[in-house]
């Protein structure tokens, strides 16, 4: 497919300002390649608190690359110094229906699946899926536009590494995943709420979806550089209502600062790029 991914400035600029208007209310009323954390009551992502992430670094001996990483996430993805990359070819997505939980880890509302849920296919390796989580604002910004939510999928290999493919999201129309485990958000806990059969593929990922893909790091401590980005370029819609209950639950900003930029190399569907020209 010989297409360009979907560039934020061909989207509904106004609904995104509009929609970021809304979101301030709710935010400002209320070892290298270990995991990361599952208890995130340890840190914040307030900047200037005790243990935010000008300190994560600091915090634990296990937690340096939070400090002294030199491929950090997230980022803000330019579009005028991302390069067509053709060999990517579309996202290779195996899901498959399996048991899960819904956790409040501290910091946010996670869905850990606990059977065989499939996975996705990176260069012919294979990323078993683990779990999802939002965050609220977006991490990742495009063109430095930060978005309402950012749903991150996680996945992980034989030999512990990464793979993450994040969704950005403004505010709209409901979204059916997050609209399945709205009601079992307030009795969720950090041993979990079972939440029965979960199929993965009900997170409705664009067919042949366009997207960034770059090498980073666990937004959250230990902050561990060796994750597989992968950020879809088709931004989707989610209610009010689901936002503030996310937002509600943990009550704290659930979403890291941007990193500086210094050995990423942004990838587009079907991208390279020197970071340190961003």
């Amino acid at each position: 497919m010989a297409s360009k991914f979907i560039c934020l400035k061909n989207y509904n600029l106004t609904l995104i300002l509009f929609s970021c208007l809304i979101l301030s209310s709710i935010l400002f009323t209320a070892n290298a390649n270990a995991p990361e954390v599952d208890d995130e009551t340890s840190f914040s992502y307030v900047v200037g608190s005790d243990n935010g992430p000008q300190i994560w670094g600091n915090l634990s001996t296990n937690w340096t690359k939070c400090a002294n990483g030199r491929s950090q996430s997230p980022i803000n993805i330019v579009d005028y110094n991302v390069v067509y990359w053709p060999s990517l070819g579309p996202l290779n997505l195996q899901y498959r229906p399996a048991p899960a939980l819904l956790k409040n880890r501290g910091r946010d509302i996670e869905v850990e699946w606990t059977g065989d849920a499939g996975g996705m296919i990176i260069e012919g390796t294979e990323f078993k899926l683990k779990q999802c989580h939002w965050h609220i604002p977006s991490e990742h910004t495009i063109n430095g536009a930060r978005f309402n939510m950012e749903l991150h999928v996680v996945h992980m290999n034989s030999d512990g590494d990464i793979a993450v493919i994040g969704i950005l999201y403004v505010i709209g129309l409901p979204d059916p995943f997050l609209a399945s485990v709205t009601p079992f958000i307030s009795s969720a806990d950090r041993n979990g709420t079972d939440l029965g059969i979960v199929d993965p593929n009900s997170i409705r990922f664009p067919a042949r979806a366009a997207y960034n893909r770059y090498n980073g790091s666990l937004t959250t401590p230990p902050c561990s550089e060796n994750v597989t980005w992968t950020v879809i370029r088709t931004i989707r819609t989610a209610s009010l209502r689901q936002i503030r209950a996310l937002r509600d639950a943990v009550n704290d900003i659930l979403a890291q600062e941007m990193q500086d930029l210094f050995s990423h190399c942004i990838q587009e569907l079907y991208t390279c790029t020197d970071q340190n020209l961003l």
